[in-house]
């Protein structure tokens, strides 16, 4: 058993994933009653992916914040910029893609949807973000509200400087602890992913899907231009170098996981230990991944844009293409202040949809639409989202790196193993 264990920890974690993703779809394909048990092995990777990510952006953040130094320098500010300009772009990429491939849908009743409560308004989005800032600190563990566990990571962080080394080494060592906590959940992402896949196909199937094929394919197709696209363009004027070594690593080790867990909260861990083999700077991205899970939302831009624009083609109303950007963007703007769980963007669409003048009943009715193509582009959504995390922490990092004349290599060789 001892050597069977180890030759399984010799195989790579992505080798790893595919192999339990293998498994999980053969078994739902062939024998989904008899193996009904496997779904509570994602059940669990996620839940504990869920618990542990909280813990650890709190003892991170104050460790990175109380431990540094004046006149360290970090790159916050690109990375934000960075962060907006994706946002941007994607709702823009989104926006024309609609406008060349538009699509009518044939809207669904509203049943189910009543328990749902979209946004007011652009206002509301914002005094929820602004009360999140504020929220108990033992609330927002609870409740795995990243923005006020970011704001009191900082603020403790702050108050901590002047502290007593031996406090700050305390807290270092609480912070790496829970990473290595972390490692543990994480190399328990095969069977994770196995019981996740296999619920997704033995419940859900692709059959239900068919009839919304053009949808998923103009949301999926635009997704993939601006990872494959929009993003190498941005990491090359950064860095000046094949930007796709580095878009694919991410895509690989970040967005996989990504993809099933279909939450950019529960891939922080995941984040994480990336940067860490990318050779980036702690001091840097134990804030900046935490912060892009909330306030990265590419893939969101894209997903309300499309929507939102196919519910303003199915009602005939005319838009300039102007008129559209400008409203798209504001709308995936507003993004920034959903949850980084699954689902959490198809929420923002009533938003959307109330600045081009559609009624609430239709919008929710696109939420539908939204829910039921879910299976496949809530996970691309995130597999974008969180992926793109990592891209723009070490592109920023990269840029900085180039600017000054100092060499560098963007996949450093332990992290082409």
């Amino acid at each position: 058993m001892n050597n069977l264990l180890a030759k399984w920890n010799q195989i790579s974690l992505v080798k790893r994933i595919i192999i339990g993703l293998v498994i999980g779809i053969i078994l739902a394909l062939t024998v989904p009653e008899q193996a009904k048990g496997v779904v509570i092995l994602g059940s669990l990777f996620v839940g504990a992916l869920k618990a542990i990510a909280p813990v650890l952006v709190l003892f991170l953040v104050m460790s990175a914040i109380s431990q540094h130094k004046a006149g360290q320098q970090t790159n916050m500010k690109s990375i934000i910029g960075l962060y907006l300009l994706g946002t941007f772009l994607a709702g823009l990429i989104a926006v024309i893609a609609s406008f060349v491939f538009p699509l009518t849908l044939t809207l669904p009743g509203t049943e189910g949807l009543g328990d749902l409560t979209p946004p007011g308004g652009v206002t509301e989005v914002l005094k929820a973000l602004l009360m999140n800032l504020v929220d108990n600190p033992v609330k927002a563990l609870f409740n795995a509200n990243y923005i006020g566990i970011l704001a009191w990571a900082v603020l403790l962080g702050l108050a901590l400087k002047h502290a007593a080394q031996s406090t700050k080494d305390m807290i270092s060592n609480f912070a790496d602890a829970v990473a290595q906590m972390v490692r543990w959940v994480i190399n328990l992402a095969p069977f994770g992913i196995m019981g996740l896949v296999f619920d997704s196909i033995a419940t859900s199937g692709l059959s239900t899907l068919l009839g919304y094929g053009q949808l998923i394919v103009l949301l999926v197709g635009t997704m993939f231009f601006v990872a494959l696209v929009v993003n190498p363009i941005i990491v090359y004027v950064y860095t000046r170098k094949n930007p796709y070594p580095l878009v694919l690593k991410c895509l690989k080790d970040s967005g996989i996981t990504a993809f099933f867990t279909r939450s950019s909260a529960a891939n922080i861990p995941v984040n994480m230990s990336l940067c860490e083999e990318l050779n980036l700077d702690k001091d840097t991205y134990s804030v900046s991944i935490p912060l892009g899970a909330t306030i990265n939302m590419a893939g969101a831009a894209i997903t309300i844009s499309v929507l939102t624009l196919a519910a303003v083609n199915t009602l005939g109303i005319e838009v300039d293409l102007a008129t559209a950007v400008i409203l798209s963007v504001l709308s995936a703007v507003s993004a920034c202040g959903a949850s980084g769980v699954a689902g959490g963007s198809l929420l923002l669409i009533p938003l959307a949809c109330s600045l081009f003048g559609i009624p609430n009943d239709v919008a929710m009715q696109m939420v539908g639409v939204g829910f039921i193509v879910g299976v496949i582009q809530d996970s691309c959504e995130t597999a974008l989202n969180s992926s793109t995390d990592v891209l723009f922490t070490a592109t920023a990092e990269f840029g900085k790196m180039r600017k000054e004349g100092k060499a560098f290599d963007m996949i450093p060789h332990r992290a082409k193993h």
